[in-house]
């Protein structure tokens, strides 16, 4: 079965369907600050040591389900219906699905009732944070609110000294209202 094709032009990887049968994950890093992503956004970072400086939490032998990671949930306040567009973890039916790995980042989009969401990962050049840069798209004809929630598990320090499930601070960025 064929889960994606070698873009030799933009020098990615590009995944065509959610479902893997493992995780297919990327590196992302500079410096100190490093961090592993699925092509669903599965995975976790950590601050120069992985075993002992993990800032968000990642079960090791939890696949193939992996779970745990860096997750973005869109609802469509008409319909009450929610989704995330890198398909984990709410596993909703997309229209379009793709994961573009490349050097250093990685960017998961998707399309669900005429919404489009692409978030890019990755981690600047000497700096010791990750960003997470979405672009929201509504193909529908009609204005539509969606709001949106980033989530990401924390964790301090080792797995046994994991916390619990808790939401990453948003700081939300320039955005444009735009109907395609």
């Amino acid at each position: 079965m064929k889960f994606g094709y070698f873009d030799d032009q933009n020098r990615e990887y590009v995944i065509t369907q959610p479902e893997t049968p493992l995780p297919w994950i990327n590196y992302l890093g500079c410096q100190a600050y490093f961090g592993i992503i699925s092509n669903t956004a599965g995975g976790y970072s950590f601050y120069r040591d992985a075993r002992l400086r993990r800032l968000t939490r990642y079960r090791y032998n939890n696949a193939p389900f992996d779970l745990g990671g860096r997750y973005v949930y869109l609802r469509d306040e008409e319909s009450g219906q929610f989704w995330s567009p890198s398909w984990q973890p709410t596993r909703s039916k997309l229209e379009d699905y793709s994961c573009r790995h490349g050097m250093g980042y990685t960017v998961i989009g998707s399309t669900a009732n005429g919404i489009e969401a692409h978030t890019r990962y990755f981690v600047p050049l000497d700096e010791n944070l990750e960003v997470w840069q979405l672009t929201v798209t509504n193909h529908r004809k009609t204005r539509r609110e969606s709001p949106l929630s980033p989530r990401s598990s924390s964790a301090c320090g080792t797995p046994r000294m994991t916390l619990p499930t808790s939401s990453a601070t948003f700081r939300p960025g320039r955005s444009r209202s735009k109907t395609a």
